[in-house]
């Protein structure tokens, strides 16, 4: 049977996950997908119990799955731990071996108000980030720091470009057939091999068509011009400043969603957002980011893509109702939010 490791983690995670794993339910009560939970500790909730914040049964459970759904990890309470909730994830990474993350950004017609950008540029806007994540300044070596100097490397291998390039080109193929490689090639040497690697890999897909942007033009054309692009690939550090970038051009954090892919095939979704501490408990926080993670593995792990296509119709009707968490400009409870799609899924089932 089909096994999903949740980690619901800290803050509102465990509210949200709640949320997720309601709506996927839904299939599970009509016979439409089967699948087993184990849910397991990571972050904050796993230092409280266990002292560490990555127990081997966690990473024992997401090595034996399938999928990995995760809420949210950290908290201002873990502060002066010994090892900080944040940890508990990087290590995950590392043990999964998750090399690209998956960053959707689309602006629903909903929500197109809520977007600091003019609506006549933002209105439509639907492009994916692919960042590498296992290489680049982040990991390279050697790394120094005294009083007086510094010392980060940015190292790639074709190896590890390559890798993203294609995760990045089949993606490509199942939207408009376009990629935008951003580096900074007209500086960095790693920047000038990625370029290089870039159009060695584009022969391979001659249906995408293949361009090249600096990433500070990159990041201009995002805020005057973001429906031009499509699939978005970049290194480890150019690909945190930028997916950071276009995460508020929907409007709210809430509503984003994202995926690690693995070497393994074991793929982990999680909302873009933090645990969000100030809000915890009080069923306010916004479950859409929890849902859309659902439809992300649904599609990715499983292809489901009817089933994943059900739920965001579910989600648009609730939307249109005007029925939002308060960060969208509604009223409405992260369980009242989630009731809602619930019943509109099955509506759309029995319909």
């Amino acid at each position: 049977m089909t096994k999903i490791t949740v980690l619901k983690g800290d803050g509102i995670g465990p509210e949200i996950m709640d949320a997720g794993l309601n709506i996927l339910s839904v299939f599970k009560e009509k016979g439409l997908f089967d699948y087993e939970i184990s849910e397991e500790l990571v972050g904050g909730a796993a230092i409280d119990a266990v002292g560490k914040p990555l127990p081997e049964k966690t990473v024992e459970s997401c090595q034996s799955s399938d999928a990995i759904l995760l809420g949210a990890i950290g908290g201002p309470k873990w502060d002066d731990c010994k090892e900080r909730p944040e940890a508990g994830l990087l290590a995950l990474r590392k043990q999964l071996s998750l090399y690209a993350n998956i960053r959707p950004i689309q602006v629903s017609e909903e929500l197109v108000h809520l977007s600091p950008i003019k609506e006549d540029r933002i209105a439509g806007t639907d492009f994916v980030i692919v960042r590498e994540l296992t290489g680049g300044i982040y990991f390279g070596e050697p790394r120094q720091l005294n009083d007086t100097e510094a010392l980060d490397t940015c190292v790639y291998t074709k190896e590890e470009i390559e890798r993203i390039m294609r995760a990045a080109f089949e993606l490509a193929q199942t939207r408009r057939k376009k990629v935008t490689s951003v580096d900074k090639s007209n500086v960095l040497a790693t920047s000038k091999l990625w370029r290089k690697v870039a159009e060695e890999v584009s022969q391979d897909y001659p249906d995408v068509t293949l361009e090249h942007q600096l990433v500070d033009s990159c990041a201009m054309v995002m805020i005057t011009k973001p429906k031009e692009f499509d699939v978005i690939v970049t290194e480890n550090m150019f690909g945190d400043i930028l997916s950071d970038e276009a995460s508020v051009l929907t409007g709210s954090l809430g509503v984003l969603a994202s995926s690690s892919l693995s070497k393994t095939g074991i793929h982990l979704f999680e909302p873009i957002h933090g645990s969000a501490p100030d809000i915890a408990g009080q069923n306010v926080a916004n479950p859409l980011s929890m849902i859309y993670s659902v439809t992300m593995m649904l599609r990715d792990s499983f292809k489901q893509y009817k089933l994943a296509d059900m739920v965001d119709e579910a989600v648009k009707k609730v939307m249109q109702k005007g029925i939002m968490t308060k960060d969208l400009g509604g009223n409405y409870s992260t369980t009242d939010v989630t009731k809602y799609i619930r019943e509109e899924l099955i509506e759309i089932i029995g319909g």
